[in-house]
């Protein structure tokens, strides 16, 4: 599935409309009927909870004549207002308002601001639903709705209610209370920061109101681009996305003002994505087989032995966090590697033999205290030899002159290598992607927000406020596979390649969840994958295992542990 940024989106649109010949009165009229097609859909869904009816199957009759009306018990009961912008996503609403009438569903139109100032498309829409008899109504003050005090929102409806700035007599009185749900169709993806008056009154009004929201494209108040939200954003319950996955729907806050994504094709054809060379996309199974050309199955050959599967080395583990290290090995194994090897220092050995038989040791450090010691550099290299990809970091710690331990590693080995905890931290401080040589095999590295902070010189607000943009940016400019790890996980290539996974479970925000990501993409690496095709995949299938081990703690999936997810690969 591509993502989109709202300029791509705009080229795409375009390029439709001036080259295809599509229509963009055509393109209107599609999305239009999309979000009237996920209201209905939102209708019968609602109300089969209560009269357990069938949500959207056709009518047919004994003559075979088939009819696309969505069955939905008593339409009288749905009133739709639907919040009209003066742009092209107002307009898409106004098309809305059309099929949603035409399948027995009151609506009335709220416009922000005088509907003679709308223009172009937007405007012959307007007309056709005024000719059409669909009542309407103009943004006043009357509509304004404040929630007085934050106990004062847990009424019946959820909130406590002020019209006109002053308390209501009885909240069914206002003209909120008249409408079973909202379409917002204010603001679309050409919209960035605070909305204006009177956009920002009607979308605090209408998330106080109390009603479901099913946003047009994207929230009003939504950054298209970065998922931020305005102070005033829309918070809906569905968001119908048109075309293309805005890239801003994929990452939070933005993701959370969404609600579910339902992604609407409206005629625009998907090889113009392609055509136009977008490089973003959602991890889906098609796309790990089709874009990144993995065989997801992970097959192994009828005639294959340990030495196909590649051999990981792990170069980490102090006595203070020994934990991180052996993770990251159990999950290299668990995930296919045929050979696991872990260099740690001597006097941490001792006390992990026997706790994973399958894993080979090999002592590194002499240091009575069980840590790393710069002296050690050589001696990894020449044990490096017969590995096939290194992953250095997990449980590593901090010592003197570790910097030039890292270089040395960095330099002088020719593996590919997956970087990740205090190894990215050492890379940080020595400003080793600046200042060290490029290295020629693939390299990753797994930096969550804080670390990306440290690599990239900024705050860790400054990363989260443009995942994506700042991931691709990195790697191209730094020429390695980036791993931003977080909800909804970014992987960045060198040459500009954005992959976001949505997999995952809130059980896995828990110490050594990025160790067994570590594991997971070197040993997929191992096994003959690409620097990126391992990222990707592997973040996806971190994610799945999550997922499984958190299904397993039925009675508390916030008491998962890093250890469950090795064991739901």
């Amino acid at each position: 599935m591509y993502i989109v940024t709202a300029q791509q989106m705009r080229d795409l649109d375009q390029y439709t409309i001036e080259q295809l010949g599509i229509p963009a009165m055509s393109l209107m009229e599609s999305a239009g009927k999309a979000i009237a097609e996920e209201v209905i859909a939102w209708c019968g869904g609602q109300q089969e909870e209560q009269a357990d009816v069938p949500r959207g199957r056709a009518l047919t009759n004994e003559g075979g004549i088939r009819s696309d009306e969505r069955v939905i018990p008593d339409r009288s009961r749905q009133h739709w207002l639907v919040l009209v912008g003066k742009g092209n996503n107002g307009g898409d609403g106004l098309v809305a308002v059309r099929y949603l009438m035409d399948a027995g569903i009151a609506v009335t139109l709220l416009y922000a601001q005088d509907p003679q100032e709308l223009t172009g498309h937007a405007a012959a829409q307007r007309d056709a639903a005024h000719r059409s008899g669909i009542a309407y109504r103009v943004w006043s003050e009357e509509w304004n709705l404040h929630a007085e005090t934050e106990e004062g929102n847990k009424q019946e409806s959820g909130i406590n209610h002020t019209a006109s700035g002053s308390k209501q007599a009885e909240h069914n009185q206002h003209p909120w209370s008249n409408y079973t749900g909202i379409i917002d169709a204010l603001l679309g993806t050409g919209s960035k920061g605070e909305p204006r008056e009177p956009y920002a009154s009607i979308i605090r009004s209408a998330n106080i109101s109390g009603k479901p929201i099913i946003a047009a494209d994207i929230p009003s108040g939504l950054n298209a681009d970065t998922g931020e939200v305005a102070e005033n954003c829309i918070q809906a319950q569905v968001t119908v996305c048109l075309a293309f996955l805005k890239q801003g729907l994929t990452q939070y806050p933005g993701a959370t003002a969404a609600g579910e994504v339902v992604v609407r094709s409206i005629g625009i054809p998907r090889s113009t994505a392609k055509q136009a060379g977008l490089r973003a996309h959602l991890i889906t199974d098609d796309v790990l087989r089709d874009v990144l050309q993995i065989d997801t199955s992970r097959a192994r050959a009828i005639d294959g032995h340990k030495g196909t599967y590649g051999h990981v080395m792990v170069i980490g583990g102090s006595m203070k966090m020994s934990g991180a290290g052996l993770m990251a090995s159990r999950s290299a194994l668990r995930i296919g590697s045929g050979l696991v090897s872990w260099a740690l220092p001597e006097q941490l050995m001792k006390h992990m033999v026997g706790h994973v038989p399958e894993l080979m040791m090999i002592p590194a450090s002499e240091d009575p205290d069980g840590q790393w010691k710069a002296d050690t550099a050589q001696t990894i290299v020449e044990q490096t030899a017969k590995a096939d990809v290194l992953a250095i970091g997990p449980g590593l710690g901090r010592f003197e002159d570790d910097n030039e331990w890292l270089r040395t590693l960095w330099e002088e080995t020719q593996q590919p290598l997956v970087l990740d905890a205090d190894g990215l931290n050492i890379l940080s401080e020595a400003e080793g992607l600046s200042r060290w040589p490029r290295r020629q095999a693939d390299t990753v590295l797994t930096p969550h927000p804080g670390e990306m902070a440290r690599l990239a010189g900024v705050s860790t607000a400054d990363i989260q406020r443009d995942r994506i943009g700042i991931a691709r940016d990195f790697a191209s400019k730094h020429g390695v596979v980036l791993v931003l790890k977080g909800a909804r996980t970014i992987v960045a290539s060198p040459q500009g390649d954005i992959f976001v996974n949505t997999t995952g479970h809130p059980g896995m925000a828990t110490g050594g969840s990025g160790d067994v990501l570590t594991g997971v993409i070197s040993g997929l690496m191992a096994q003959g994958l690409s620097g990126l095709q391992a990222a990707a995949f592997g973040v996806h299938l971190h994610g799945h295992a999550g997922e499984e081990a958190a299904r397993k703690r039925t009675g508390n999936p916030a008491s998962l542990l890093a250890g469950d997810i090795i064991e739901s690969l």
